[in-house]
């Protein structure tokens, strides 16, 4: 099951079903008492969770009581809160909790489709790990004492990697690092918000100030004060809205749409791309002086296939361990060749073939099968094409876009003429 809503107006959980349904099964749900069975039953991926049960209830005392019972299982949901009532506070208190995200009702469809794409997309780290970031090589190593070291600073931080190798992991661990670790961390996926969303979703707006901004609300800079703003895919911004980022930064205030009142924010800001170094330096891309300021330091977050046989041998045994229900052991030629596969999709691709192994094994040993990655035969191995392989042709061309835009999630599903979350359905289909 990928979505649950939990909201105790049947018009309301409808209009989400309606909006959220291509992006996978969607259950309905409208009493609290409902919940843990359905937790338990579905297993969804996202939660959207309204925060009020009581008629004329505006506190948000149910849904935060809810909100940490949910967070208190050992292996939540990514959690939405949804409300009515735009308040800063209750907005904070949420995020505290351990929701991702939280959507004014009544909200705008394409902020309502970012938000849960931006949530199935984040993979959160497996409970029991101190970081998330496992692995002895001499570069995670280095990482982690990085990380350390700056965590505790109030230093702006752009990390750098391919999809797939936990850049929001290491977001995560700056933030715990830190002095701020008892406020919000709140991610924001640039790549997914609609270019005429981005300054309502950072900065804020007024009621009216736009068609459908039915009721005021905070903006993530405000949201996130007291903690840290995680701005994910920064490489995805139109320079157009750079120079207003720019501007919030260096200001450290924000004026939301509709007023020209600014209003003090006090956050640290964290940032993520999978762009190329070398092209956050074209200034027809990406603003300089936005650059400068937010890469006081930069961290590299290697490539799975750059750590070495130990590290992708002592990850295979982890999520191993973590998903299957009995044991399981590894086979030798499966091993050899799974440290010897290039994992293009990193430890995310990894993390996914564990799961599928642990689910589809047909014996106690494993087998290269089992893990269902192509096996990159050579010319003189591959028979004539005599038919369409539509799946491998679908993964072949998958990989060719990502390829051609350098791992730009959003450019590659522009290539492919799909949407954002059709691509991410894809890469899931094909591990990659």
């Amino acid at each position: 099951m990928t979505l649950l809503i939990l909201d105790d107006d049947p018009d309301v959980a409808l209009a989400a079903r309606l909006a959220l349904r291509r992006l996978g099964p969607v259950a309905v749900r409208h009493a609290p008492a409902e919940l843990p069975a359905a937790l338990d039953t579905l297993s969804p991926q996202v939660l959207l969770l309204d925060m009020n049960f009581t008629p004329g209830a505006s506190d948000g005392a149910a849904g935060l009581a809810l909100l940490r019972d949910v967070m208190a299982r050992p292996q939540p949901p990514a959690v939405i809160v949804m409300t009515a009532y735009a308040e800063v506070e209750l907005a904070v208190q949420a995020l505290k909790a351990g929701a991702v995200d939280f959507i004014t009702k009544p909200w705008a469809n394409e902020r309502l489709l970012a938000s849960v794409e931006a949530a199935l997309a984040r993979q959160a780290p497996v409970p029991g790990d101190a970081d998330g970031l496992l692995g002895e090589s001499a570069t995670m190593q280095s990482l982690r004492a990085q990380i350390a070291q700056v965590g505790a600073s109030e230093a702006s931080v752009l990390i750098l990697g391919e999809n797939g190798v936990g850049k929001e992991l290491v977001a995560r661990a700056l933030h715990r690092a830190s002095p701020r670790a008892a406020g919000p961390l709140l991610a924001v996926d640039m790549g997914s918000l609609p270019e005429t969303l981005v300054e309502s979703e950072l900065f804020g707006h007024r009621r009216g100030s736009f068609t459908d901004a039915r009721e005021s609300r905070p903006g993530r800079f405000v949201a996130a004060a007291g903690g840290t703003l995680f701005l994910d895919e920064i490489g995805n911004l139109p320079l157009a809205q750079q120079a207003k980022l720019l501007a919030a930064l260096e200001r450290r205030e924000v004026t939301p749409l509709g007023s020209d009142r600014p209003v003090p924010v006090d956050v640290r800001v964290l940032a993520a791309t999978n762009v190329a170094e070398a092209a956050l330096f074209d200034a027809q891309r990406f603003r300089p002086d936005l650059l400068y300021r937010l890469n006081t330091v930069v961290l590299r977050v290697p490539p799975l296939r750059e750590r070495g046989a130990a590290d992708i041998a002592l990850l295979l045994r982890h999520y191993l361990a973590h998903f299957a229900k009995r044991p399981l052991d590894l086979g030798v030629e499966a091993l050899a060749r799974l440290v010897a596969y290039p994992w293009p999709g990193n430890v995310r691709e990894l993390r996914q073939a564990c799961e599928r192994a642990a689910l589809l094994a047909r014996g106690p040993v494993l087998s290269w099968a089992d893990f269902g990655r192509p096996d990159h035969p050579t010319a003189a191995d591959t028979p004539p094409d005599t038919g369409l392989d539509l799946a491998q042709r679908e993964r072949e061309a998958v990989q060719a876009a990502l390829a051609q835009v350098g791992g730009n999630i959003s450019q590659a599903a522009k290539l492919l003429g799909v949407s954002r979350a059709a691509l991410y359905r894809k890469l899931d289909k094909h591990g990659l």
